[in-house]
């Protein structure tokens, strides 16, 4: 099964490192964060990607042209013609098609513009800035349970304060500490999609969370996949922070691959 994912937005929000490589290249430990949600799904045994690049796409090719420099050490002899020695060659198990799926393309679009690489298969897809502790095999038997098109994984942020509970004049009838029951759920990427979900997407001008989600969810289509660990995006500095705050201490919760 093909793993999707979504490498072409802007990442304005972190508009210091966007500005000169794409959002998914930016580092977390040394390492984009691309390569933390492939190590995700490798770990599971997925090995197979398909890479929705736009917005400095070059740059995602290149990283992967020289991984082996990114990964291994390497000898320069210039007294021997100029030879590069690789030692303690370290490669992942992984086929990476990497797609230029345009520069302003929505995300439902460049969903669209991978299809002749997948083909009459069950794909999964995800964003590309996002890492969490997910059970991706638990996903994907939960979604070959249900028989829809397409199942989502959900996450819910509760709170991170006490609760007040207010009625009607404002009068304050409880104070609590935060509960699983509190907050939304927001869909945090990790899904698992038929074949039959391109035909909910009209072209490039299309968000894949508006028009083909809303007609699947219309459709009784959609299911949800309650994920109950960590989760974590990177959509700020902030964020990002947080992110290699965890991976310095060395129990970054979403690390479930060994070296």
């Amino acid at each position: 099964m093909k793993v999707v994912i979504l490498a072409g937005g802007f990442g304005t929000r972190l508009s210091e490192e966007s500005q000169i490589k794409p959002k998914p290249m930016i580092e977390i430990g040394e390492m984009p964060i691309l390569w933390h949600i492939m190590k995700i799904y490798s770990a599971y045994g997925y090995h197979d990607f398909v890479i929705c690049a736009g917005y400095k796409q070059h740059l995602i090719k290149e990283w992967f042209a020289d991984y082996f420099l990114h990964t291994s050490d390497i000898t320069f002899d210039f007294t021997s013609g100029n030879e590069m020695i690789i030692h303690n060659k370290h490669t992942e198990p992984w086929r990476v098609t990497i797609v230029d799926t345009g520069l302003n393309t929505q995300t439902g679009g460049r969903v669209k513009r991978i299809q002749d690489y997948i083909g009459n298969e069950t794909f999964m897809l995800t964003y590309g800035d996002g890492v969490g502790d997910i059970h991706i095999d638990e996903l994907v038997r939960y979604h070959q349970s249900q028989g829809k098109i397409g199942t989502v994984s959900v996450y819910n942020f509760g709170q991170n304060k006490g609760v007040l509970e207010i009625n009607g004049s404002g009068l304050v009838s409880a104070f609590r500490e935060k509960s699983d029951l509190d907050g939304d759920l927001i869909n945090i990427g990790f899904m698992v999609f038929e074949p039959q979900i391109f035909d909910f997407i009209r072209g490039d001008e299309d968000i894949f969370e508006q028009g083909p989600m809303k007609k699947m969810v219309e459709d009784g289509q959609l299911m949800a996949y309650t994920h109950h660990g960590f989760w974590q995006c990177m959509d700020t500095a902030r964020e990002k922070q947080k992110l290699e705050q965890l991976w310095a201490s060395g129990h970054a919760p979403w690390k479930v691959w060994n070296d």
